[in-house]
């Protein structure tokens, strides 16, 4: 099987432990896309951060109906 790259906001993480997952949101295409992964999937070759962000909720599904894009405030 192909390694594919995906690369996203991270809107929510669901669960824990072995049912651990999260949702990753990108715009591709100008079409918003979220795909949702699980943490101990086999398929899943790794997992990197490029940078962390500020924000005040814990589940960011309001990015949905935004017609811009948003800016995370960047965490130092």
């Amino acid at each position: 099987e192909r390694i594919q790259a995906f690369e996203g906001l991270v809107v929510a993480k669901k669960g824990g432990s072995v049912s651990e997952t999260f949702s990753v949101r990108k715009k591709s295409y100008g079409i918003g896309v979220t795909r949702v992964f699980p943490v101990n999937s086999p398929t899943i070759d790794k997992i990197v951060v490029v940078k962390k962000g500020l924000v005040r909720r814990a589940k960011l599904n309001f990015l949905k109906g935004m017609r811009k894009e948003y800016k995370v405030k960047e965490r130092n």
